[in-house]
């Protein structure tokens, strides 16, 4: 049974669009027109120290040039002013942090990360005057865990004190066990179960959060991280398809873990190739050769430039069971 889905595209306005955005784009529009569905076009702008208004105004005049149109959420039509930011939802994210802070599945942690890497790397121990002698071996640096434990208590007070901010990192093993329901006590927990999600075009996949560690939930300068913040917009704009690049396919093994732990429904992904350049290299908004607007500007036909782009993905939308 065809079913309408609810896309979205979501580009932060941190520099011009380039040709893999204008991919990414037209998936969205084209797998939403096709199943009777919606794109939404959501701006991701929660990092205020790279983000720029005139960024945001090109998105709206890159897309009309495009054809490509959109809605502000999954009732409103296309208009700049009704599309949803980022900027606009941190109570939300404050709301969701406090869950996880409520639920003791995640900590403060008040090193850099040029802190971290050190304390990581280096082969003594940190300062007597700062690492807690209780403190087990680190974790390898390819999965961080207990970074709260790599500073002393009294440390950790005076860096409060002095007013530095700290990033909140995800407990790992407490996050995967409330998940699976092993400490709940709840007859509907996960226990003995997997999760999981659908990728049209990679199939059923297994979740496997683990390999993140304890992972930045929220950030030290913007108070939130794109890992929480997208599973909660998702959620808030009824996303029914989140379609991406593959380079996000492995961010989707950590979203699928926030989604057990918030309660939120599982939308199926798309995880599709991306648009490379000449020497194989992903596109970068800094190589202005591929920005939409220099394009735009040379009087480029619009239809024209998905010609040399992959394929758009041939997929079977339908209404799971």
């Amino acid at each position: 049974m065809d079913c309408p889905v609810i896309t979205r595209f979501a580009p932060s306005p941190t520099g011009p669009l380039h040709l893999g955005h204008a991919y990414a784009a037209k998936v969205a529009h084209d797998l939403a027109s096709q199943s009777g569905g919606k794109m939404i076009l959501r701006i991701d702008d929660i990092d205020h120290t790279r983000c720029r208004d005139i960024y945001t105004a090109q998105i709206f005049n890159d897309l009309d040039w495009l054809g490509l149109n959109w809605y502000g959420s999954a009732s409103d039509v296309q208009s700049n002013r009704n599309a949803p930011h980022q900027s606009q939802r941190m109570p939300a994210y404050q709301a969701a942090l406090k869950t996880l802070q409520d639920k003791e599945l995640v900590y403060p942690c008040y090193l850099s990360r040029r802190e971290l890497n050190e304390l990581l790397s280096a082969p003594h121990a940190p300062p007597a005057s700062q690492i807690d002698r209780a403190t087990p071996a680190a974790a390898p640096a390819s999965v961080i865990a207990n970074t709260d434990q790599l500073l002393s208590q009294k440390e950790r007070a005076r860096r409060h004190a002095a007013g530095q901010g700290a990033a909140w990192r995800l407990r790992m093993d407490a996050a995967i066990d409330m998940a699976f329901g092993k400490n709940d006590g709840s007859e509907n927990g996960n226990d003995g179960e997997t999760l999981s999600w659908f990728d049209h075009l990679t199939g059923r996949q297994i979740a496997n959060p683990a390999q993140f560690g304890d992972v930045v939930i929220a950030r030290a300068d913007i108070a939130v991280s794109y890992h929480l913040s997208v599973v909660i917009d998702d959620a808030l704009d009824g996303v029914t398809l989140v379609t991406r690049g593959n380079d996000l396919a492995a961010s989707t093994h950590l979203h699928r873990l926030l989604q057990a732990l918030f309660a939120l429904s599982v939308p199926d992904y798309c995880h599709h190739a991306l648009v490379l350049d000449q020497a194989g290299k992903r596109l970068a908004k800094r190589d202005s050769v591929h920005s939409l607007e220099m394009i735009r500007q040379i009087h480029v036909d619009p239809s024209s430039i998905f010609a040399k782009m992959p394929p758009m993905p041939a997929i079977n939308l339908h209404c799971n069971a």
